[in-house]
């Protein structure tokens, strides 16, 4: 085979190298089913030699696809971000794509449009937006009808198909595992008021408690963080009467069990916790932490699966799919401590 030197191989030298028509390498590199098997191999081996890559932008011109998926995220650090990004971009890869990541600073729906329309503009084959936004417009309608998308994260547009926690079981396992356990009632300190995971959890949590005849508590609200959970734990943790408490989130949980600490609150004979996500951390708080685990990674996984339906077959219908969580039980749930 022919060495190429001081300059980017094209596709006229992998046919040279590989002694077939630049017809041929194409079709090759387009993973067409009418080449020999030997021919083939002969063009992936000269590809690997020259060290060739496929302009992206000819690609697309001749396939009408650029192999690329949009993605559109809160711009945070939080672990359920990193963990979705990660199953999108390993299952997005698996399949042959790449992914462009963009975030949005805000929930409002102008920034959003703004995250899509960049997108939009790069030319990707389709967008999965994981925006916990509760309210659409019509821009974010039009905007959404434009390519095939995939909502994960709250966002509920007429053109886009759904995959999603299941948040509102997720609240209902969590706090029937407490009413079991003998607790006459469940606390509730819930994400913030704009997120609609927060709501589907608020939902699930009163929806249990009712069933149970139980009384229904004021909810308090974190932003996610483990200081919020610190500031609703010394509330809590001042309130006698209090034995059991769902938490939205494991880093909140582990603040609000820093607070009990400080103020001789037991965890679980004096109180018991809940979580929410199951991060590494969880089973290393002390005591371990009993959480709802929500696989982000998997659903990220299935998330790319529906948009790659729907890109080569715009027709597909759309079916909403709710992904399970699971109840993790370790150490700092038990009986109230009158039982």
């Amino acid at each position: 085979m022919t060495s190429i030197t001081n300059r980017t191989p094209s596709m006229r030298d992998v046919a040279l190298a590989a002694g077939v028509s630049a017809q041929t390498v194409s079709r090759v590199l387009s993973d067409s089913t009418h080449v020999q098997p030997e021919t083939k191999s002969r063009v992936l081996a000269a590809v690997e030699e020259l060290g060739y890559r496929r302009n992206k932008t000819a690609r697309a011109l001749v396939t009408g696809q650029s192999k690329t998926l949009g993605l559109i995220t809160l711009a945070t650090n939080f672990y359920s971000r990193s963990s979705l990004a990660m199953g999108i971009e390993n299952e997005a890869r698996a399949n042959g794509y790449i992914v462009n990541a963009t975030t949005t600073e805000s929930l409002g729906s102008r920034a959003i449009a703004g995250a899509i329309s960049r997108l939009v503009d790069q030319g990707v084959d389709g967008l999965i937006i994981a925006v916990p936004l509760r309210d659409v417009d019509a821009p974010l309608e039009r905007l959404t009808r434009r390519l095939p998308t995939v909502t994960v994260d709250g966002l509920r547009t007429s053109a886009a198909d759904i995959v999603a926690v299941d948040q509102v079981s997720a609240a209902r396992v969590a706090t029937q595992h407490l009413l079991d356990l003998g607790h006459q009632t469940v606390w509730h300190v819930a994400g913030p008021v704009e997120w609609s995971d927060s709501d589907a959890r608020i939902e699930g949590w009163q929806q249990t408690l009712r069933a149970a005849g139980a009384s229904v508590p004021p909810e308090l609200h974190g932003d996610w963080t483990p200081e919020s959970g610190y500031r609703n734990g010394l509330i809590l943790g001042r309130m006698p009467d209090v034995t059991a408490i769902l938490v939205a989130s494991d880093e909140m949980a582990f603040g609000l069990l820093r607070a009990f600490t400080e103020l001789g609150r037991r965890v679980p004979d004096d109180v018991s916790v809940v979580g929410f996500d199951d991060i590494a951390l969880a089973a290393y708080a002390s005591p371990p932490l009993t959480t709802v685990r929500q696989s982000f990674e998997e659903t990220g996984c299935r998330a790319v699966r529906h948009l790659l339906r729907h890109i080569s077959d715009p027709e597909t219908d759309h079916v909403p799919e709710l992904v399970e969580p699971e109840l993790i039980i370790r150490s700092t749930t038990g009986p109230p401590p009158h039982a």
